[in-house]
């Protein structure tokens, strides 16, 4: 199967995920930065990003890295995925998901995901995940 480009996967993204306002901006070998833009409907009580914002951003970033390397397979899903939240995010910045991908085999692949506020270094959250990959 052919690998999307990043204007493929966020058309795929955006056709098949319209709730989600998560798009790809970089797909590397193995690997995935997306962007989740945050607004008023992120937030929660004490100005800051929403867990579940986190935990989606972090899902459509290992989601993206694995599209993005086996080709756009869409019941591709997660079978895990675990979060730590570390510290709090700026409530005015997008996140920023970066996602390597440390297995890809027949029917799993694993990565690692690392949240960002925009314009720090210092991640907001570490998340680690599997998906099953359907047989193709």
């Amino acid at each position: 199967m052919d690998k999307p480009t990043v204007e493929e996967l966020n058309a795929f993204f955006c056709r098949e995920f319209t709730q989600v306002k998560v798009s790809v901006e970089v797909l590397g070998e193995g690997s995935a930065r997306v962007r989740h833009s945050i607004g008023i409907h992120e937030l929660r009580p004490g100005g800051t990003v929403s867990g579940p914002v986190m935990m989606t951003t972090a899902d459509v970033a290992l989601y993206a890295a694995i599209l993005g390397s086996i080709g756009i397979v869409p019941l591709a899903v997660t079978t895990n995925l675990n979060i730590n939240f570390l510290r709090k995010p700026a409530a005015g910045r997008d996140i920023i998901g970066e996602c390597t991908l440390l297995k890809v085999g027949k029917t799993l692949a694993i990565g690692d995901v690392f949240i960002y506020s925009e314009g720090s270094s210092d991640p907001v959250a570490h998340a680690t995940g599997t998906y099953a990959i359907p047989r193709r």
